[in-house]
């Protein structure tokens, strides 16, 4: 009887260490899943519902299609480079793109028109 009393004293102090052991884990994982506290002088983002208007910006594309557009017999592209504030390189490859869009097409060479 005594030796079975001693097991049972051995077994609820094992138990109390292992739930004491539980409790800390739980905390960890707990500390894991909780989301970062924001920084000090962030503010939050807040969602809203609905929609968000957005700013249009005109793309490289748009701005040299407007000049062309705008053209009436044509427009060069030295007075492209002009109105526009593009480099060689941005020029050349929008009009690249425009005509292969067959937006805009080469009325001459160095000259161009709207399609």
């Amino acid at each position: 009887m005594k030796t079975l009393q001693a097991q049972l004293a051995w077994i609820s102090q094992t138990l109390s260490g292992l739930s004491k052991q539980v409790s800390k884990i739980t905390q960890q994982v707990g500390k894991l899943t909780k989301p970062p506290k924001a920084k000090p002088g962030r503010r939050s983002v807040q969602k809203t519902s609905g929609r968000v208007a957005r700013v249009r910006r005109d793309t490289v594309l748009d701005s040299v299609f407007d000049a062309i557009k705008r053209s009436r017999g044509g427009i060069s592209i030295a007075q492209l480079k002009k109105k526009t504030d593009l480099g060689d390189r941005q020029l050349s490859n929008a009009l690249y793109k425009l005509t292969k869009k067959g937006v805009v097409h080469a009325k001459a060479r160095g000259l161009y028109v709207k399609s």
